[in-house]
């Protein structure tokens, strides 16, 4: 007897009745965190307390929360049991383990990474017989250089702008991104001005105990000599147009994309991401030696691939599958 797993809009496990991240409303969903693309109005909710607080701002809405510490190992059904695991991804995100009596074990991930977070708790890597696990970056061009490079060429950037008069815009997703981003910024030794958006989700992580360098609120009228942060804004978007004397900045893992920068038709695009890179997928997978392993998200089929090369049982959710035979 195997788990058996459902893909629809988010992921279901009838046999224990609960749906992973389910983007469309269900009677319960385990919700890994509070990006949107995870999330759904949900009659009843596991995840953990930041998640929870983060929702109640982001969707707003009464619902049944339970509310899980990391570490904390809990009644799921009578044969089953979870825990939820940090996965470094964003402030409050968490992996699920399912331990069951009759299936054995399951490890969803939600979106994570290994590389260390200034926001988030270090990611956990557990034995699973089972393993499903996003795989957004799931092709060797992707892996990202040393945070450390990353920060010194955003501050570099910054710097530059400054002392050329021009106001440093630095566009990144407002909830994880944009924290991480601040919290790089510490060294640049510069005011800092947040978006409406980015400001209520920073202020939301001090009360679990962030830091960040000093920053305010936007003010066009108090803009030189200040770094901005945003999230990614159309250019001729009203809050730009605040700002004429700018030099603007993507900030994604997808700086790596050369069309990035005209894509987005911004200055410069740095990769600073909170998902794990090819190497760190690759990584993950020795680290929790599964039987098994599902891939979703990104490029879930190129990665399946790969892992069937190395002689892993692993296939990709909600997309073909090429198989190959051995003749």
């Amino acid at each position: 007897m195997d788990w058996t797993i459902e893909y629809r809009d988010g992921l279901h496990l009838p046999q224990v009745d609960w749906w992973l991240d389910s983007r469309r409303p269900v009677p319960r969903s385990f919700v890994s965190h509070a990006h949107f693309d995870h999330l759904g109005f949900h009659k009843e909710i596991l995840c953990t307390a930041p998640t929870a607080r983060l929702m109640r701002e982001r969707m707003p809405r009464k619902r049944i929360e339970h509310v899980l510490p990391l570490g904390h190992a809990e009644a799921l059904t009578e044969d089953c049991a979870i825990t939820l695991l940090p996965a470094g991804h964003i402030l409050g995100s968490a992996q699920c383990l399912l331990q069951h009596e009759q299936l054995g074990s399951l490890l969803y991930t939600g979106d994570f990474k290994l590389r260390p977070s200034l926001i988030a708790e270090p990611c956990a890597t557990p034995h699973a017989d089972v393993l499903i696990m996003e795989t957004t970056f799931g092709r060797p061009q992707y892996a990202f250089p040393p945070p450390e490079k990353v920060r010194d060429d955003m501050v570099a950037f910054c710097r530059k702008a400054l002392e050329e008069g021009i106001t440093p815009v630095l566009m990144a997703y407002s909830l994880g991104k944009c924290q991480e981003a601040l919290a790089h910024l510490g060294s640049a030794n510069a005011p800092i001005m947040l978006h409406p958006q980015p400001l209520a989700m920073t202020r939301i992580h001090e009360t679990f105990g962030c830091v960040f360098p000093p920053y305010r609120d936007f003010k066009a009228d108090d803009l030189p000599g200040h770094i901005v942060l945003c999230p990614p804004l159309s250019q001729k978007s009203g809050f730009l147009k605040q700002i004429p004397k700018r030099r603007t900045a993507f900030i994604s893992g997808w700086a790596l994309d050369r069309s990035t920068i005209y894509r987005q038709r911004c200055d410069a695009a740095f990769p600073l991401s909170d998902h794990a890179d090819y190497p760190d997928l690759l990584r993950f997978v020795e680290l929790v030696q599964p039987r098994r392993v599902l891939t979703l998200h990104g490029f879930a089929a190129d990665f399946a691939a790969t892992l069937r090369e190395r002689g892993i049982d692993a296939l990709a959710l909600g997309v073909p599958n090429q198989l190959s035979l051995g003749l």
